[in-house]
């Protein structure tokens, strides 16, 4: 069986051209892998129609453009130079044709111009710039050059330096339309908040830190902080961002709750863990926004002196009793809110530890731990709420929901089972694709970008086909 594929253009004035044949495949009917079309015939005859449909309407485009857009006088030609056109189904070998400049045209500007340039100036498909920054966020850049080049009749370019360099693009465009860094966010008064409409509900943002092994410095990590932004009613968003890297980060966090409807009289409720640099990332954002110490943190460091004050059971039985009732007490006090007896039942256990004479082997760690742990509650004391009345009433108290961020988007992708190094810029740009691949708004921003990419084109062949 000879199958053969023909294709037929009809140009804007309505002229038919010939029918063409671009590809015909000889098929046995043998075994079942002989049935239908191979992933390479796939990719060939995809190849084929595309080079055609480019070349003809690279053709058409530059007919258009011949004549000057002022007197619309013929310009001159002065040859031509290859382009080469990155698709998603192959690349495309074009002639950009050089044209003089009209004579009606000033002498300032380059003396000839290529039209084909203004169509085509990033020489790479809008579509496959979204996939390649869309897998290339989710799994390594060399695995997503690979499922690529396995699905897709891409000649070249199918390597993770290209594919790297090209979602790394997409980043930077998003990153050039973010607005200027702001100390405060915080506009208007009392009064016209008021005026506002109610809005639809709490927002919940958890933010936390992760960090990754430094290209640069081959023996040190930076940090990068990530959250996730939870509406009531709506989508949650992510974000993510290098720590001393990015220069815009609380116009990020202000973006991300804007694109979620947040008004000037909304409540807003960040979860963190307590650190001072992303304290200071959610100050002077919105003016009624909480900044909570998450239950999360609190207990799994009074669960480190839990087994600190367990091995020193061991060496003085009532002393390590005594410091287990005094970390439960703590704990207690801290859930139910009592800053005041918990800030004192602190300073007991402190003292506790600090008076100890057994010849415990981590007495140093124990002494450092208790000590830190003061420092942090007291550091965080505006932070502290009554989380059992929060956890009562239905709310979030913990950042449990950012821990599982930073496990989504960090360790699955810069860390976990991949011991890559990388840059801040890097990182952070990288960071930009794959939030925005998790909460789903990249494919919008490409179609933003590229109005032509949200045609309904399923729509548009069902059509076809029932006609």
């Amino acid at each position: 069986m000879r199958v053969s594929i023909l294709l037929q253009i009809t140009g804007d004035d309505g002229a038919i051209g010939p029918a063409e044949e671009v590809t015909a495949f000889t098929k046995a009917t043998e075994r079942p892998e002989d049935l239908g079309l191979s992933i390479a015939e796939g990719k060939a005859m995809l190849a084929a129609v595309q080079a055609r449909t480019v070349l003809a309407q690279a053709a058409t485009w530059s007919q258009r453009r011949r004549c000057c857009p002022s007197c619309g006088e013929r310009r001159r030609s002065k040859g031509s130079y290859p382009l080469v056109f990155r698709t998603l189904y192959g690349d495309v070998e074009l002639d950009s044709p050089r044209l003089h400049r009209c004579l009606c045209q000033t002498t300032e500007g380059p003396a000839t111009v290529s039209p084909l340039c203004d169509l085509i100036s990033s020489h790479v498909a809008p579509e496959r710039l979204y996939l390649e920054a869309r897998w290339s966020s989710l799994v390594p850049y060399a695995a997503a050059a690979g499922l690529l080049a396995d699905v897709l009749p891409i000649a070249s370019g199918a390597n993770r330096t290209t594919v790297r360099e090209h979602a790394l693009r997409v980043a930077e465009r998003a990153e050039a339309e973010l607005g200027d860094e702001r100390p405060c966010f915080i506009d208007g008064c009392q009064a016209e908040w008021a005026q506002l409409p109610i809005p639809e509900g709490r927002i919940v943002a958890a933010l936390d830190g992760g960090y990754v092994r430094n290209w640069d410095d081959r023996k040190s990590n930076f940090e990068l902080i990530v959250g996730r932004s939870v509406p009531e009613d709506r989508a949650p968003r992510y974000l993510g961002l290098v720590h001393g890297y990015d220069q815009k980060p609380k116009r990020r966090l202000f973006e991300v709750l804007k694109s979620q409807g947040l008004q000037a009289n909304q409540d807003v409720t960040f979860l963190t863990d307590g650190g001072e640099e992303v304290r200071a990332l959610t100050e002077l954002v919105t003016p009624e926004a909480e900044h909570v110490l998450d239950w999360f943190h609190i207990t799994m460091r009074l669960t480190v002196l839990s087994q600190y004050a367990r091995g020193v059971v061991h060496h003085d039985e009532a002393e390590g009793a005594r410091l287990l009732a005094s970390v439960e007490s703590i704990k207690w006090l801290l859930w139910h809110g009592n800053q005041y007896r918990a800030g004192e039942e602190i300073a007991f256990f402190e003292g506790g530890v600090d008076d100890l004479d057994v010849s415990y082997p981590n007495l140093g760690k124990f002494k450092r731990a208790a000590h830190e742990f003061a420092v942090y509650i007291a550091s965080n004391a505006g932070s502290l709420i009554n989380y059992g009345e929060r956890f009562r009433s239905g709310e979030r108290i913990s950042s449990c929901l950012a821990e599982s961020t930073v496990n989504a988007v960090i360790s699955k992708r810069f860390a976990k089972r991949q011991q890559m190094q990388w840059t801040k810029r890097g990182a952070h740009l990288l960071l930009q694709t794959r939030t925005r691949t998790l909460d789903g708004t990249l494919r919008p921003l490409f179609e933003r970008w590229y109005p032509g990419l949200a045609n309904d084109n399923e729509n548009e062949a069902a059509q076809a086909t029932a006609a």
